[in-house]
């Protein structure tokens, strides 16, 4: 066994949008860290498509999760504005609201328990006929029955996010970023004091952070579990996008259709008026085979074609599956666990952008001893505030710990 030549305040597991951010806002707080993944950004956050949308996510029995949400999505402008700074690279962040789309007669029904849900929330969205939709968004389909338009749920781009992030950590002399995937956590009479990595290098830490998403669980008893979604991409000539995120129904189904600037460079006669289109919303338990099936392609092609036929138009580009670390109540773990020197950001199902800089806040407050963000606490105080309740199901947060 090797050990590294370095003992950093952290090692940080897994290096997609939750792991870079929580490593970025970590040396920005004045501490070293190691960025412990053999492919920094090739996990969950390759496939997604960077809806911030706390509102349009939200449904029953998930109170804390939107408002958990909202928290996340008040977090974003500082975050990609300071990311800008530091690296002058866009995070794509976009805020021009949802449309919410029902396909048919059984999907406005469906619009409108959701509405009524939201209504006795206190979040914003505002029912329109497919008339009107049709007037805010010209390409939208002309046998839409009907929409909501949710004006705060905004979109960011996670692949370019990712990309400004490792900028970030690779010119800051704090960061040091390992290409190798963790194998098992190093612990000193219960004490986890580093990570062993592929290469049979132990990199010992003050603290270590675990943002491996499903794979966590691989490296601590934690119940998250892996959740596959595909997502497609299309290249979208001009007037063939539509200006605003898309989601809703297709006779029950969910589909989504995210557009953002492509650019010149993209491929063989892009412009810079062409659009990328992401369209998904699948979820399926099952392993991480990173194997688009026929079925989900062709069915994720149906539904948006069915909410924007101008999509017809645009070139496939891409398929990709991955998997979403899920728990068993949908809220992500963050923060210290119950076993001491082990920090949690991991959990975060389909809200691992919506919620990345929130979650790089509360572990940095929690590695440094600093007050917990309120509005984590707020959302959803069993979960994140200390209490004098035991949760059997998964770690609750212990007093915080500051690296040596």
């Amino acid at each position: 066994m090797r050990t590294s030549g370095t003992s950093p305040d952290v090692v940080v597991v897994g290096a997609g949008i939750v792991g870079a951010a929580v490593a970025w806002r970590a040396v920005g707080a004045g501490l070293t860290v190691t960025l412990l993944d053999p492919r920094p950004g090739d996990g969950a956050t390759h496939a997604a498509a960077g809806m911030l949308a706390p509102v349009s996510e939200s449904w029953f029995g998930e109170s804390a999760l939107a408002r958990l949400g909202m928290a996340g999505l008040a977090a974003w402008p500082r975050f990609a504005a300071d990311l800008r700074r530091a690296t002058g690279l866009d995070t794509g962040l976009r805020e021009a609201g949802t449309l919410v789309a029902a396909y048919d007669a059984d999907d406005v029904a469906h619009l409108r328990r959701w509405l009524a849900l939201h209504a006795e929330l206190g979040l914003e969205p505002t029912e329109l006929t497919g008339t009107s939709a049709r007037r805010r968004e010209p390409l939208l389909g002309h046998r839409v029955a009907g929409a909501a338009w949710v004006p705060g749920d905004h979109v960011a781009d996670p692949r370019a996010t990712c990309a400004a992030l490792d900028v970030a950590l690779h010119a800051h002399p704090g960061a040091a970023v390992v290409r190798h995937a963790a194998v098992r956590l190093e612990r000193d009479r219960g004490t986890v004091v580093g990570v062993h990595d592929d290469a049979g290098t132990l990199h010992r830490a003050g603290a270590v952070v675990l943002a491996a998403g499903w794979r966590s669980a691989g490296l601590a008893d934690v119940p998250v579990r892996p959740v596959r979604g595909q997502t497609l991409r299309l290249d979208a000539p001009p007037g063939t996008a539509p200006e605003h995120v898309v989601r809703g129904r297709v006779q029950g189904r969910p589909v989504y259709v995210v557009p953002r600037p492509l650019g010149t460079g993209s491929g063989p006669g892009t412009t810079p008026e062409h659009r990328e289109v992401v369209i998904g919303a699948t979820s399926e338990e099952g392993p991480d085979d990173r194997r688009p099936s026929a079925g989900g392609v062709f069915a994720l092609l149906r539904d948006a074609r069915a909410l924007v036929p101008a999509l017809d138009e645009a070139a496939f580009v891409e398929a990709t599956l991955r998997a979403r670390p899920a728990t068993p109540d949908n809220l992500p773990l963050v923060g210290p666990s119950a076993t001491p020197g082990l920090h949690l950001a991991t959990g975060h199902h389909r809200g691992g952008v919506l919620l990345a800089p929130l979650t790089a806040d509360a572990v940095v407050a929690g590695l440094t001893g600093a007050a917990l963000p309120a509005a984590l606490a707020d959302a959803a105080p069993d979960r994140f505030a200390p209490s004098s309740k035991e949760p059997e199901t998964w770690p609750r947060p212990c007093p915080p710990r500051t690296p040596s």
